[in-house]
């Protein structure tokens, strides 16, 4: 299945950003929290939307930001722009 966001919108797949500290402790799933950044998978058909993001970017979003979806058991969420804080550059 394909998700093509409508207007102001994208679709992210949440990125964990670290599975275990520097000194080799791992965290739990369960005392980890909810990822804040995630690539950018497709984009909304707003001009702004194709002018500010392209597939492939890295962005941090609102940690309670846009909504969660499950598509072929992986998660997923469509943010609005708004929702976006960043855009990562590495």
């Amino acid at each position: 299945m394909q998700i093509k966001p409508c207007g102001d919108r994208i679709l992210v797949e949440p990125t964990e950003l670290q599975k275990k500290t520097e000194s080799g402790i791992i965290i739990p799933d369960t005392a980890k929290e909810k990822p804040i950044i995630g690539k950018v998978i497709e984009i909304g058909t707003a001009e702004e939307v194709k002018e500010a993001f392209a597939i492939g970017d890295n962005v941090l979003y609102a940690k309670y930001g846009g909504e969660d979806i499950t598509i072929d058991n992986k998660e997923y969420k469509i943010l609005q722009v708004s929702d976006v804080l960043a855009k990562i550059v590495y």
